[in-house]
């Protein structure tokens, strides 16, 4: 039997990336996929069209995810279209790296919005469903930089660490109610954002990792998969780093 048999996830962010590789492999494991990214386009229809060609149900919705109002309505229009919500898994995310000097209010706001209050928006909404049905999980996609910090990436880091204290305190406040949260702290994974970085600068980055190599969303999307599934039963509250050595 598959992991994910019959259950139905939302995946925030899912058109590409860490988000999409999450997606198709909890498609891979029998999971209905709810996606939302900022807007309707090639990049959404094409990940809608990988993800049913595994067999299961999928739909994406353009929908902001850093607007309650927003979220509140494309979750209630998911929940119409699936039925129920067994995982949410927030990973919708940006950067505006600068340093903190340079930065401005708007680029401040900008990260804090998409990043954290997005997982708010998201949490807040899944939430109604998943206490109803007496259980669920919430992955957050939280980094390394929200761990450690980072030069450059104040905005970033603190919307990062955020998650980290908002993914704790909702596993304490829903535990008994039979619904998890826990988040993950990827470190340099080989994605479209971390590509824009220079090349002299990327293996700079790989050269502080013991394992000597940036990770995968694959990668990634495994934790994602364990988090989400029955196989972490007993697992609340938690962060795990995907990182190489990098963050001990």
């Amino acid at each position: 039997m598959k992991l994910l048999e019959g259950k139905t996830a939302i995946v925030t962010g899912a058109s590409r990336g860490i988000g999409k590789a999450i997606a198709l492999k909890f498609a891979e494991e029998g999971c209905n996929i709810a996606f939302t990214d900022l807007f309707e386009n090639e990049a959404m229809k094409e990940t809608e069209a990988e993800l049913a060609a595994l067999g299961v149900q999928a739909k994406g919705y353009a929908s902001n995810a850093a607007d309650f109002a927003a979220t509140d309505e494309v979750v209630n229009k998911i929940v119409e279209d699936f039925g129920r919500v067994d995982a949410l898994v927030n990973n919708a995310g940006i950067t505006k790296d600068t340093l903190l000097m340079r930065m401005t209010e708007e680029q401040w706001d900008a990260v804090i919005n998409v990043n954290l209050k997005s997982v708010f928006n998201f949490t807040k909404a899944v939430q109604k469903t998943m206490l109803k049905q007496r259980s669920g999980s919430i992955v957050n996609l939280s980094s390394v930089v929200g761990v450690s910090g980072n030069a450059g990436q104040s905005n970033y880091s603190a919307s990062k660490a955020g998650i980290l204290g908002f993914t704790k305190s909702v596993a304490k406040e829903l535990g008994s109610r039979g619904i998890r949260s826990n988040a993950i702290a990827p470190g340099f994974i080989i994605t479209e954002m971390t590509g824009a970085i220079p090349e002299d600068a990327r293996k700079a980055w790989e050269a502080n990792i013991p394992m000597k190599r940036g990770g995968t969303p694959e990668e990634v999307a495994k934790v994602a998969l364990f988090l989400a599934s029955d196989l972490s039963s007993y697992v609340s509250g938690q962060t795990i780093n995907v990182c190489g050595a990098m963050n001990t």
